[in-house]
Formats: structure tokens, sequence, C-alpha cells
């Protein structure tokens, strides 16, 4: 009998959407690697889960889920059985009881991090210029500019729920650890993918490797294709 096909579902942070997977996408594809991104509302946790499950449901059969930053969150908060490994890039994982914002900002801060802070509508936004000094430094002037004006911003419905058991503690994990990161600092990181048992790849690279690094990004996801394939 035929071995199921293995395919992606790519799950963004905040202050970005699904077209920042965009050279991975293209990555995975030459490949032969079928992917699709989920897009998030990032209003509540509760609704970003249901977004990327509906993505599994979509794509069908078994499939690897990776997660950018706070999209590391919500991958370890589904409980779809499709889910067979979780990838996470420079991705916030919160153990239980823990909520996406006190994971990511634990320990000392990068002196360029940006100080944020909600709305008076409770939505939290990234200040424009920190996509050139602390998002995505290493990003083309371009790419910063279009970052900037897509971004969408995180509810602290999203970022502020803590979270029940992390699915990291039922399949296998792979961290990309990312050394020049100004948003979630790699000490911190570190821990995260240490604390989950997470097997851990470590490059140069800034917050967005997805963008900046994308040819680690592909390698780690194939390389958890091929170790739940076999």
């Amino acid at each position: 009998m035929a071995r199921e096909e293995i395919s992606v579902v790519l799950v963004h942070g905040a202050w970005a959407d699904g077209s920042s997977w965009s050279k991975v996408i293209t990555g995975l594809a030459t490949h032969g690697v079928r992917s699709i991104a989920a897009q998030l509302s990032l209003s509540t946790l509760n609704d970003d889960v249901v977004s990327v499950d509906r993505a599994i449901d979509r794509i069908g059969g078994p499939v690897v889920l990776v997660g950018h930053a706070y999209g590391g969150t919500v991958i370890g908060a589904t409980r779809h059985p499709a889910v067979k490994s979780l990838v996470y890039v420079v991705g916030v994982a919160p153990a239980e009881g823990e909520a996406a914002a006190e994971a990511a900002y634990r320990g000392q801060q990068h002196p360029l991090a940006p100080k944020l802070a909600p709305d008076s509508n409770g939505w939290v936004w990234l200040p424009e210029n920190a996509f050139a000094t602390a998002f995505a430094p290493d990003a083309t002037a371009e790419e910063q500019a279009v970052l900037a004006a897509v971004q969408r911003p995180a509810s602290v419905g999203a970022i502020g729920v803590k979270v029940g058991p992390p699915r990291w503690k039922d399949v296998p994990a792979w961290y990309l650890l990312a050394q020049n990161d100004r948003m979630v600092a790699p000490e911190n990181q570190r821990f995260m993918a240490e604390r989950m048992a997470a097997g851990i790849r470590s490059i140069e690279a800034d917050h967005t490797p997805i963008i900046t690094a994308p040819d680690p990004v592909v390698s780690t996801i194939l390389e958890a294709i091929q170790t739940i394939s076999h």
C-alpha cells in the first residue's frame, strides 16, 4: 500500500500574514512538497487554532505544522489528529499555563526591541520603523516596506491567553533558532526549544528567516518530513 503524501501547513505570526511564507512555499514546491498558509485573524487564540484546523482539513492527509513566532503558540495549541510533527521557526512555545506574551519576552530583551502596548481597542501594532530595526533588519528595503504596510495587529485576546497542554508533548518537534533575532532573544529561543526536547538547528538570521533565510527553513521542514516518513 502506498504511503500517504505528507503536506505542510504554514502558520504566520503577529504583524504578518500568510504571504510572509512565499519564499518557503516556492522552496518546498521545488522539492515536490505541497504546502498552504493558514490566515490568522490574530483576534483570539481559539479563532487562530480554528483557522489552522480548517487549513489542515483543506489540505488533507498527514501534516507537518510549521509556526513562525506567535504561530508557534498556535501550532502547539491544535489537537488535530492529522498533525504528525511540529516545526518552530523562531517560534514562541509556551508551556501549559503560560501565555504567548509571557513566553516571548522571557529574559533580557535586545536594545532595539520595540516597546509594545495595546491601543484603546486592545490591539498591539508594531511601530513602522521596527520592521527595519528589529523585525526584519536583514530584509531588503522593499520587503520591509511591504511588511509594514500589510501588518496585522495582534490582540491581547491572542497573545495574552494562557495555553493548555501543548502539542509538542505528544509529537516530534524541530526548532530553527535565529541567533541575530532582536524580537525573541536567542537565549529564550534555546530555552523553549530545549524544554520541548526539539531538534535544534541554529542559523545566523534575524527574526524573519522565512523571508531573509528561507533555505534553512525549507531544509528543516524537509528533515521533519523525512523523519516521519521513515
